[in-house]
C-alpha cells in the first residue's frame, strides 16, 4: 500500500502527537511501506525532511504556540498526489493541512481514515473560550464524518466522541520504547548537576501550560506538609507559557530543565522516585507510559486517558482530579513505603514491556488494509 499522511504537527515540534507520527513513519520505513507526508515547515531545520516529506510555510497556533498553522500550497499537493497516487489517506489533524488532505481525498475518491488526538474542547475552558465549544464540535463532527474510520488512543476518548455524535471509531493506542526508557538509564550525576542532596525526586514531564492542570501542581507544592516538602526535589521537564511564572514562584528544591529528549530525558525518568501528572485533558498520556517503562510509579488524575494506563495501587496511584490533597496523600504514602514503591516499580516496568510500538503499528497497518479493501469492494458491487 501507498499511504499519504496529512498532519499539522510533526517533528521537530515536541508533543505526543508529533513523536507518535515520527515513530509511525519510521515503522513505514521498517515495513517498506511507501508514503508521502504533508507537514508544516518549522523554523528549526533538521535532516528529517526528505524527498517524500512536503513542508509548507507555517505560523504558531495561538492556543498552542508549539504547534504550527500551515499555509498549504494546493499546486504542490495536487502535483504530489497525482504523481504518488496513494491507496489511502490518513489525516491526523482538523486544521489547514488536514483540510487539504480531506479536499483531495474527496476530489480523487481515495479512501480516507482520520485520527483524533487532542481534546481541544477541554483546552478552551483553560483559555476562557468555552463559548466556542458548540461551534468547535459542529466543525469536528463534519470533518471526521468523511472518514471510513477514525482512530482514537483510549476508551475514554472513544466514549467521549460517541457522546458527541461521532461514528466509525476504532482504537489506536500508544506504545513505548522499553530500550530507550528503562531503569538502567539512571544517571547519578544528576544529583550533582541539579544540586540534589538526600532528597526524593518528584518528576513532571509535559507542556508547561494551563491545560495540563499545573495549578493543581502549584497547590501540591505549596500545601505539602513541611516535613515532607523538605525531603523532596521537584524536576519539571518541558516548556510553555507557564514556565516563566513557575520559575519565578518556585525557587527552592526545584529544577526546570526545559525540553529534553533522548538519553538525557530517559535518565531523568529513571532517577525519579515518582512521576506526578495531574492533567485531566489527556487523550492518552505518552509520558505516563514512558515513566512506567523507566520503572517509575506514576501518580495521575482519575480523568482522561491516563487512568487507563495506571493500575491503581499496582503501577501507581489514581487520584481525584484537581484535588491537591489527594495527590499529596498519594505522594506521602509511597515515599514512606520503600517496599511498596519498589514493587510498583517492578509492576510498572512489566506492564510497559507489553506495550510495544511494533505490534501497535502493525495493527494499524492491518486496519489500513481493511479500509482499502472494503472501499474497493464497495466500488466493485456498486
Amino acid at each position: 500500500m501507498k499511504i499519504a499522511l496529512f498532519t499539522d504537527t510533526y517533528a521537530p515540534q515536541v508533543n505526543g502527537v508529533s513523536k507518535t507520527l515520527q515513530r509511525l513513519v519510521n515503522h513505514f520505513d521498517h515495513r517498506n511501506v511507501a508514503y508521502q507526508l504533508f507537514v508544516p515547515e518549522c523554523i528549526e531545520k533538521t535532516d528529517l525532511f526528505s524527498t517524500n516529506i512536503q513542508t509548507f510555510f507555517s505560523l504558531p497556533f495561538f492556543l498552542y504556540p508549539e504547534c504550527r498553522m500551515a499555509v498549504p500550497n494546493p499546486f504542490i499537493i495536487r502535483q504530489q498526489m497525482n504523481e504518488f497516487k496513494p491507496d489511502l489517506i490518513h489525516i491526523t489533524t482538523p486544521f489547514n493541512i488536514g483540510l487539504s488532505g480531506l479536499h483531495y481525498g474527496k476530489k480523487l475518491n481515495i479512501p480516507m481514515v482520520g485520527s483524533y488526538h487532542t481534546h481541544f474542547d477541554h483546552y478552551l475552558k483553560y483559555y476562557k473560550l468555552s463559548l466556542m465549544s458548540e461551534w468547535l464540535w459542529k466543525y469536528l463532527r463534519w470533518f471526521y464524518s468523511h472518514f471510513s474510520k477514525t482512530f482514537v488512543p483510549s476508551h475514554e476518548t472513544k466514549t467521549h466522541l460517541l457522546q458527541k455524535g461521532f461514528s466509525n471509531l476504532d482504537l489506536w493506542t500508544r506504545g513505548v520504547d522499553c530500550n530507550q526508557f528503562q531503569p538502567q538509564q539512571k544517571d547519578n550525576s544528576i544529583y550533582e548537576r541539579f544540586k540534589i542532596k538526600d532528597k526524593f525526586i518528584l518528576l513532571y514531564v509535559g507542556r508547561m501550560a494551563p491545560e495540563k492542570d499545573l495549578d493543581t501542581m502549584r497547590d501540591i507544592m505549596v500545601k505539602m506538609p513541611t516535613p515532607l516538602k523538605d525531603k523532596v526535589h521537584w524536576i519539571y521537564v518541558g516548556d510553555g507559557p507557564m514556565l516563566p511564572e513557575m520559575k519565578q514562584e518556585f525557587t527552592e528544591n526545584v529544577t526546570f530543565t526545559g525540553y529534553l529528549k533522548g538519553k538525557e530525558l530517559a535518565s531523568i525518568y529513571a532517577i525519579a522516585d515518582l512521576f506526578v501528572f495531574p492533567s485531566t485533558t489527556e487523550t492518552f498520556g505518552n509520558v505516563v507510559l514512558e515513566s512506567l517503562a523507566s520503572g517509575t510509579p506514576a501518580i495521575v488524575a482519575n480523568a482522561g486517558g491516563v487512568k487507563e494506563i495506571v493500575q491503581h495501587h499496582k503501577t501507581g496511584i489514581v487520584c481525584e482530579a484537581k484535588n491537591s490533597s489527594s495527590f499529596i496523600s498519594a505522594i506521602e504514602q509511597l515515599l514512606s513505603n520503600q517496599g511498596k514503591r519498589l514493587q510498583m516499580s517492578y509492576e510498572a516496568r512489566t506492564y510497559a514491556k507489553t506495550q510495544s510500538w511494533e505490534s501497535i503499528f502493525d495493527n494499524l497497518l492491518q486496519q489500513y488494509e481493511l479500509v482499502y479493501y472494503n472501499s474497493k469492494s464497495q466500488v466493485q458491487f456498486a
